[in-house]
């Protein structure tokens, strides 16, 4: 369950994101809404209200034999209960 989540995104966008008790997460490709939603609540211990999962289209990399296919790679953006919050992404640890 602890594999879903591969990493937290810590950007520019996300970190607005996060004053509005939505975090992102880049997560396993085949996980859905609901392992997503467990695994979030058991590794931070946290409630979560909501989960919105996209597929994001990577990059490809030009080559001397030429383009190579992009990575495919799925994003998750998880809405914590109302006075929630993932003190990783505040800088303090959980």
């Amino acid at each position: 369950m602890e594999f879903l989540i591969k990493k937290p995104l810590v950007t520019e966008k996300n970190t607005l994101l996060s004053e509005q008790g939505y975090y992102a997460f880049e997560v396993d490709k085949k996980a859905n809404k609901v392992e997503i939603k467990d695994a979030v609540e058991k590794l931070f211990e946290v409630k979560v209200d909501a989960v919105k999962t996209l597929i994001c289209r990577g990059r490809g990399k030009r080559t001397a034999k030429g383009m190579t296919a992009p990575k495919y790679w799925k994003k998750a953006l998880v809405k914590l209960k109302a006075g929630e919050q993932i003190k990783l992404f505040e800088g303090g640890a959980n």
